[in-house]
This record gives structure tokens, sequence and C-alpha cells, in this order.
């Protein structure tokens, strides 16, 4: 039996219908614009992300949906498809096509040259969202905002790997189990399950980190096509991560009412009881798009720019000294 969910309108409840982007009409490029803009739904909030390429052409004129840095200073190529049958279409698998589009990217060896490239036509393409640099060009931009970032995340190389990061509306086993197989051999791809639901004229779109997983044998497909993944498996797939907010708010760390101050500015916020933050303004939003806001960064590494007012501290830094005396004392978390 499937899982019916509802939202309580009052007292009504409105059913939350499945879908996928196909029946909604999206294309891929619809997707891809959601994400541009909105890169931490398909990453982790311990990291860093600026966008800085759109449909970047590689040298047999192929080209890749979307082009990132990380707070590492490594080039992320993010590719989407809609779903398995966009995923079964193509002459070229998914998997090899990025790693191929990783490849491309490996040859960059400087930020001028990803400047020039890749960042200076992705911001002359998109410059009104950069209305604070009207005055300059689209290479005086891009060098601007990319010194900003590697300053701020203290980034102190660049390229030295490449990352990628898949994300569909649904994945075959083959792709899963190949990409299962790449991971264990430390090339770092993920894949990201990215789906649409409606509750009445609204979209609302989930997203699930299928890989990396602790362990790959879940997802290894034998020679004769048979998936060893099981039902009882989906629980591997759980994302893991460093305890988030609600975590640290049940461990006494922060408060309701605490301030956090966006680390290298004047900007400040309230910590509310679910774990967002009212605005100045009133507003209300999560940690993550309140710093996107400050930092005008496609995804900012959450934790460690939010910092307490009271202790000076940045979350990061709060976390670690509670975990590291835990241990200490031999103490269960």
């Amino acid at each position: 039996m499937g899982l019916n969910m509802y939202l309580l309108d009052g007292k009504q409840p409105v059913k939350i219908e499945d879908t996928t982007f196909s029946d909604i009409g999206w294309k891929e490029s619809d997707i891809e614009d959601v994400l541009r803009k909105n890169i931490d739904m398909v990453c982790d909030d311990e990291e860093s992300l600026l966008i800085v390429g759109q449909q970047v052409k590689d040298e047999t004129n192929k080209r890749s949906d979307l082009t990132a840095v990380d707070n590492d200073g490594n080039i992320v190529l993010i590719e989407i498809k809609r779903d398995k049958k966009d995923i079964a279409a193509r002459k070229e698998a998914l998997e090899f096509q990025a790693i191929r589009y990783a490849a491309s990217c490996a040859t960059i060896k400087s930020t001028d040259e990803l400047i020039k490239n890749i960042f200076a036509p992705y911001v002359e393409k998109h410059k009104g969202e950069f209305a604070d640099h009207t005055d300059l060009t689209s290479t005086e931009i891009a060098q601007r905002e990319l010194s900003d970032f590697f300053e701020k995340n203290g980034t102190t190389s660049f390229n030295d790997s490449q990352r990628i990061i898949l994300v569909a509306g649904d994945f075959d086993e083959q792709t899963l189990s190949a990409v299962a197989w790449i991971n264990s051999n430390q090339v770092d791809i993920s894949c990201y399950r990215l789906w649409p639901s409606k509750l009445g004229s609204q979209i609302i779109i989930q997203t699930e980190k299928i890989l990396p997983v602790t362990d790959y044998d879940d997802f290894y497909v034998d020679i004769a096509g048979n998936s060893s993944m099981t039902k009882g498996s989906k629980k591997d797939i759980s994302r893991r991560t460093l305890p988030k907010i609600d975590k640290l708010m049940e461990w006494g760390i922060v408060k309701e009412g605490d301030v956090l101050i966006a680390k290298g500015t004047d900007e400040k916020a309230v910590l509310q009881k679910d774990g967002q933050v009212m605005l100045p303004d009133n507003t209300k939003e999560s940690i993550q798009q309140w710093l996107k806001h400050v930092y005008g960064w496609s995804s900012v590494e959450t934790y460690a720019f939010a910092v307490d007012e009271k202790t000076g501290k940045t979350l990061s830094e709060l976390r670690r000294d509670y975990l590291e005396e835990k241990v200490s004392d031999n103490s269960d978390i």
C-alpha cells in the first residue's frame, strides 16, 4: 500500500498527489533553471558552492548542464535528466557523459582560464542577477565574485580534483550500479533524486541523496543484469551528515531567541523554535537561505558561516566542541 500524504488547511485535509516532471510539462531546462538558482537543493549544507557556468561546451561541442566551484576550489559538474526514460534514451550513459565533461574541466589550470571561458560568459548571460556591479564588465564581475568566494571560504587551491553531481527524477539500476563502482574507486560522484508532487495548483519538489552510501554492494548489478538491491535496503540509502540545527537545539548548544551573525558581516538574524531564523524585516527563512542572500553564493557552508553572537563561535565550532567533549567523556550523544 502506498504512502498517502495530506496537508491540513484548517481542518480540511488536502491530498498531496504524486506526479512526474513529464506529467506537469516540465522540460530538463526547467529543472536546470530551478537548480541554477537553488543548487542547495542537491548539495550538503556542509559545503559552499558557486554556480559559474551553464550549458558550457566541451571540445566536442557537447554541453554540460551546470558548472560550479566548491569551497575547496574544485570544479563541480551538475548533470540533469528528467527521469529514467530520458536516461535510457541517451546514446551515451549519463555517468560517462558527466565523467567526460569532468575530464574536460580537469584541463582548466587557472582561475583566469575559468573566468574567461566559463564564468564571464555566464555572468553576461545573467547580468541582471549581478545588479550590484552594473558599472563593471562581465569579466570584472566574475573576477570579484570568484575572489570573494575563495577569500571568505579560505580556499587555497584550485581545481586539484573534480566532482560530479547527477540529478534525475529517478535513476535506473544500471546507472546506480556504475556510479557505486566509480565512487568506490575514489571518484567523487553523487546521485540525487528530485521529484515533484502536486498540492492543488502548487508544485512541491522533494529531494533525496541516493549515492554515495556506506555499503556500495547494495547497488551493484551482476553480469546477468539482476539487481542485488532489495526492498529492505532503502534504510542504507539515508543521507549521512553531521548533526543539523534541530540536534544542536535539542542538545542545548543554541536555543530559540539566540542571535546569529553572518560571518564577517554585520547581518544578524534570530533563531526560531523550528530552526529557521527571523530577519530584521520580520520575514522567516532557513539559515541556508538567509546566508545565500547575504553572500550571494549558490550555496553556503551553513554551519561554518553562522556565528553565535553570545560566544563568538560558528555553529560548526560549537558542534565540534560539543562532540569532542562527549567523546572525551565517553558519553552517548
